[in-house]
């Protein structure tokens, strides 16, 4: 079955019930390393956060489809879930609840989808506070690390105030080998070979270009205390 066809099959299930029962079983599955589950539970969770403030506005569903890219053929598929999901009386905490279920044991992937989310939240050129509040939330739901958090933040809204050494999960002071080590590692974990190895869409993975320029930035920023 390909990409799409699951995609389909997936708007089917979520018809005959509702998105969120649909997540509810992707769940049960743990579909880890799945291209459609990632999507379908990305395409909802960002329906739920262009609701956010309020008003769904071009720019937040162009957002959506600037990273999320599709043939104009299949766009009605995904037109279709992002309208179930809006009209799903389940709320954006119970969907982050089912989303933390079906990658529980990917938090990689977990940071993935919030950085797409980031993406949909600062659109509308934004970051509303109930946007940021709910991007919060998320992070807690999918039990995300204070550092995966700021280096998302520090992503879509600048270093600006975030803490460097917060940004790389380290310590001031730490020996230099030690913050050379957690630039490696993180270097690793967000390549875009990652990325595409634990299931994100091959469309996707240029999120990782974002958060690897806060990484460098971060990096680089605490090189100068060594210098």
């Amino acid at each position: 079955m390909s990409f799409w066809d699951k995609i389909e099959a997936g708007i089917a299930e979520a018809r005959r019930r509702t998105l969120g029962t649909l997540l509810d079983k992707l769940a049960a599955q743990k579909q880890r390393r799945n291209e459609a589950a990632f999507s379908i539970a990305l395409i909802a969770l960002s329906a739920k956060m262009a609701k956010a403030d309020g008003i769904v506005t071009d720019d937040e569903i162009d957002a959506f489809r600037s990273y999320f890219h599709f043939p104009e053929s299949e766009a009605d598929k995904v037109r279709m879930i992002y309208q179930l999901a809006q009209k799903d009386v389940a709320g954006f905490r119970e969907y982050l609840s089912q989303v933390a279920k079906i990658f529980e044991d990917a938090p990689e992937v977990l940071e993935d989808v919030l950085d797409c989310l980031f993406h949909v939240a600062v659109a509308d050129g934004v970051a509303h506070p109930r946007e940021l509040e709910l991007l919060e939330q998320a992070a807690n739901a999918f039990g995300l690390s204070k550092p995966a958090f700021h280096r998302l933040r520090a992503t879509h809204l600048g270093l600006g105030a975030d803490d460097p050494y917060l940004i790389l999960g380290i310590e001031p002071g730490v020996a230099l080998e030690a913050v050379k080590s957690a630039y490696r590692s993180l270097s690793r974990n967000h390549h875009p070979d990652a990325l595409m190895a634990r299931g994100v869409p091959a469309d996707l993975v240029r999120i990782a270009e974002g958060r690897m320029a806060a990484i460098n930035g971060a990096y680089e920023q605490i090189l100068t205390d060594y210098s």
